[in-house]
């Protein structure tokens, strides 16, 4: 096999595509041949020793990704060889073969493509957690979505929509509005060009959104937040611009509203049989046409530090993904 091997976490730069020996998977795991692995942010953190999870020496980064079982561990049962499956594990997504956990593998039904699948469990879930969990938006409710083009943002819409909500997309180009607008979003900001808090205003009528999705954070935190409607709910879901926004108090006070922490990761893990019945309704929702992951672009396994690149400007619209 080979992989994507990180020997010293200081850049992508110090990536080398190496040969290994290709491993025996272990009691409870598997062993999958790599079709499809998507490449998100906390991929481009982890090889820059900035993420919140700091694997032991050497590591294979590429935290979500699709393929097909090749050998089951001892007590695997509800796998087996030959069956295709998508996996979040951390790491170990970007190289030809990799070992799972057999527990965070989800078999996928017929005619779930490897490419989708690598795209759509981190996006989804998260989505989903949040808006439905969390936030616990109602069909007629308004949603506005920062970083609205981006991977979470794309399937934030989506989502929404499906549960009958007005969508507002908020995005950096009129290109990326114009992506938001074909996935169903009712209506878009281009905050590079307009006035967020004016723009939700007249978006609105001046009652604002009820639900604000925000996976970007730093300098739109705030204004977004001014706009929230009476008993609006603000759900922090990450902070993909850098800066991590301090929000005044007495905002949450004057609009009676709530600042909802969005954790899907822990979730899963604090409640497993929740998070299972949560990821079978979203299946469910792919196989109806209800939800699909947007592909920016497909690329091959050897030019990940080309697809580094990419990300890094900021042009990606929906999903990156990697195939073999």
């Amino acid at each position: 096999m080979h992989a994507w091997l990180c020997t010293n976490p200081v850049g992508v730069d110090a990536l080398a595509w190496t040969e290994l020996p290709t491993p025996t998977p272990q009691a409870g795991e598997v062993l999958i041949e790599i079709k499809a692995a998507s490449l998100n942010f906390p991929d481009l953190l982890i090889v820059q020793n900035k993420y919140q999870m700091k694997p032991p020496l050497p590591f294979v980064p590429g935290s979500e990704y699709a393929g097909v079982v090749a050998a089951v561990g001892d007590g695997v049962t509800h796998l087996k060889v030959g069956q295709n499956v998508a996996c979040l594990s951390g790491t170990g997504g970007f190289g030809t073969h990799t070992i799972a956990p057999a527990a965070l593998c989800m078999p996928l039904p017929e005619g779930f493509s490897h490419v989708d699948a690598a795209a759509f469990i981190m996006i989804y879930a998260t989505s989903y957690h949040a808006l439905v969990d969390r936030a616990a938006l109602k069909a007629g409710e308004t949603v506005l979505v920062l970083g609205a083009a981006g991977g979470v943002g794309t399937s934030a819409i989506q989502i929404a929509k499906a549960m009958g909500a007005r969508v507002i997309a908020a995005a950096s180009s009129d290109e990326k509005c114009a992506l938001c607008t074909s996935i169903g979003a009712d209506a878009t900001i281009n905050y590079t060009k307009e006035n967020l808090r004016e723009s939700i205003k007249a978006l609105t009528d001046g009652k604002g959104p009820d639900v604000i999705y925000d996976p970007v954070g730093g300098d739109f935190a705030e204004p977004a937040f001014r706009s929230i409607a009476w008993r609006g709910r603000y759900l922090v879901v990450g902070f993909a611009s850098g800066p991590i926004p301090a929000l005044p108090f007495n905002l949450a006070l004057l609009k009676g509203a709530s600042i909802v922490g969005v954790f899907w990761g822990d979730f899963a893990k604090r409640e497993p049989k929740a998070n299972a019945a949560m990821m079978g309704e979203l299946a469910q929702w792919y196989a109806q046409g209800k939800i699909k992951p947007v592909i920016d672009r497909t690329m091959p396994m050897a030019e990940l530090p080309a697809a580094y690149a990419h990300m890094g400007s900021r042009g990606v619209m929906g999903k990156l993904v990697m195939v073999n």
